[in-house]
């Protein structure tokens, strides 16, 4: 499902690369945990499979497509089966509640009224259904961090791609992104979640990828 041959990242030529000689399979459904301090890597990692950012050198496969090679006009296809959730959200601000999560279905074509529709299904899962009309500057960093959860899994992603889910919210609202992500991998969602949460990795046992100064030291 996701692949890295002698992946190298580095953002500026002659510095130093901020992942080296990243080798790792991800098979299909699995739930992988990407950890390490801050800085080792882990979100540039997640990046590179989205093609949020390419590689320097190294082969990165998603899906059996080759994203090193991928040409522009094919990203769609990309998108379309991978969903991001953002430590940032990344929340539209001029764009209500039901509007951010509908987005995704929308720009693939979704009449407005069944992107809604859905939407609304989705924030009732993360218990903000009652805020649908409210703008994200109304909510809180939690209630933002599930409104982005809600918008990552509008299109049932085939992978899901998380980043420091549970960073910026109490236990409470942990429990509830946790536990809606765990759903959709019950559901055969390959999961691959970023976090320095050594809390969660224990409450939720799964295979653990460990990230020092951007080099795989186990996993």
């Amino acid at each position: 499902m996701i692949e890295m041959y002698n992946v190298y990242k580095s953002y500026k030529k002659n510095t130093d690369y901020v992942l080296s000689n990243i080798n790792l399979k991800i098979e299909k459904g699995e739930f992988i945990f990407i950890t390490g301090p801050s800085g080792a890597g882990k979100t540039t990692l997640l990046k590179l499979m989205l093609l949020g950012e390419k590689p320097t050198t190294g082969q990165v496969i998603v899906a059996n497509m080759n994203l090193t090679a991928m040409k522009p006009r094919y990203v769609y296809m990309l998108r379309r089966m991978v969903g991001f959730i953002y430590q940032d959200y990344k929340l539209l601000e001029s764009r209500t509640v039901l509007e951010n999560v509908a987005l995704p279905l929308e720009i693939i074509g979704v009449h407005t009224k069944d992107a809604h529709k859905k939407a609304l299904l989705l924030l009732r899962g993360v218990g903000l259904h009652s805020k649908y009309n409210e703008y994200p500057r109304a909510l809180s960093g939690g209630e933002q961090q599930r409104v982005s959860v809600a918008r990552a899994l509008i299109h049932e992603p085939t992978i899901l791609l998380v980043d420091e889910p549970t960073g910026n919210v109490d236990e409470e609202n942990a429990e509830i992104i946790m536990n809606l992500i765990r759903s959709y991998n019950d559901k055969g969602t390959t999961v691959v979640l970023a976090t320095h949460d050594k809390n969660i990795i224990k409450k939720y046992p799964r295979k653990v990828i460990y990230l020092q100064k951007g080099i795989i030291e186990s996993n």
